[in-house]
């Protein structure tokens, strides 16, 4: 089985170059072919000696994956199937004015096992490696014209903390796509021994999947609960400067009686109280054998207020690709029926 080239710092590409026998400065060039020219196979890195290429192709492939299917919604977003040993992974492009932000997944499947998620009923199928990741940005149809980034899709990417390290790296260096850390947002349900890692060296944003201030109940639908709490991530959070070009949102996703309250409201202020921060409120997308429906619009708008009377910034997040199960927590791995 060939080695993935995609997803190698300029060092490693070095080192790769010298192996096969070619001189040093070829890795400089091949990550200019990968990240900067996006080939696809060996064969194009026209500027390497034949030799060089003939060798590196016994051994090495750029290992960019297509995608097998694509459905677009009728609001324009548009959700991209990848093939996965196991279960296949989703990526989806949500274009917004002038912004096309991709959302890429991590892992097939997910660990974390939300009942109120679908790709965490999936089970655990296969974390991505750099080069699987790195594909649903260099093969969708909007590659060149992509503006912003989320790790929202499946799987929870702390628990995949060195492959989207290394993504992020390709992502923001200046021999990678040279993108601002800026344009970047990671989602996580909060793995704490690695959320201290990318805070303490990531300057991405950061969104915090929360649901509930209550533990009791948050832990009723999120068995992490259990392992790391809302309070320890919190606790954490307020340890870090948030007031500068680094922000930090906390994912509430609002269910009709279980989490709508005012109680619910009065809580999450208390819980986020001298901690500069944003809460997205995020309508819930019925699935199978899942005992609670969406809120109403009102009753997310009268949450909405009783937090922004408390002093924190909520906003209601515009559900996009619903039609194509491609909105928050829809995502499942299966091709179009």
């Amino acid at each position: 089985m060939k080695t993935r080239l995609l997803g190698k710092t300029p060092e490693e590409l070095t080192q790769i170059a010298l192996e096969v026998g070619l001189p040093a400065f070829a890795g400089k060039q091949m990550a200019q072919w990968l990240y900067q020219k996006r080939i696809r196979s060996i064969d194009q890195m026209s500027n390497l000696s034949k030799q060089g290429r003939e060798a590196l192709v016994q051994r090495y492939e750029v290992g960019m994956i297509e995608p097998i299917d694509v459905q677009t919604s009728k609001d324009g977003t548009r959700k991209y199937l990848f093939p996965f040993e196991g279960l296949d992974y989703e990526a989806v492009m949500i274009p917004d004015e002038d912004r096309k932000t991709l959302c890429v997944s991590s892992q097939a499947g997910c660990k974390m096992a939300c009942k109120f998620c679908m790709t965490g009923r999936q089970g655990f199928h296969g974390n991505l490696d750099a080069a699987d990741i790195l594909s649903q940005y260099f093969a969708v149809e909007e590659a060149g014209e992509l503006t912003n980034t989320v790790f929202m899709g499946m799987g929870e990417p702390l628990d995949n903390w060195d492959q989207v390290k290394r993504v992020i790296e390709v992502l923001t260096a200046p021999w990678g796509l040279a993108w601002s850390p800026k344009r970047i947002t990671l989602s996580t349900i909060g793995v704490l021994p690695k959320l201290k890692i990318f805070l303490d060296e990531c300057k991405c944003h950061l969104a915090v999947s929360l649901h509930n201030p209550f533990p009791e109940e948050r832990a009723q639908m999120m068995p992490v609960q259990k392992a790391w709490s809302e309070t320890e991530i919190i606790r954490l959070l307020k340890q870090y400067d948030f007031t500068g070009q680094r922000r930090v949102s906390f994912e509430y996703t609002v269910f009709h009686g279980w989490n709508d309250t005012p109680s619910h409201a009065r809580e999450l202020i208390r819980l986020l109280s001298h901690l500069e921060c944003r809460v997205n409120l995020i309508r819930f997308h019925r699935i199978p054998d899942f005992p609670y429906g969406p809120a109403e619009q009102k009753d997310m708008e009268a949450f909405r207020d009783l937090l922004t009377e408390g002093g924190i910034t909520a906003t209601i997040r515009a559900s996009r690709g619903e039609d194509i199960f491609a909105a928050c927590g829809l995502l499942a791995g299966k091709h179009k029926e």
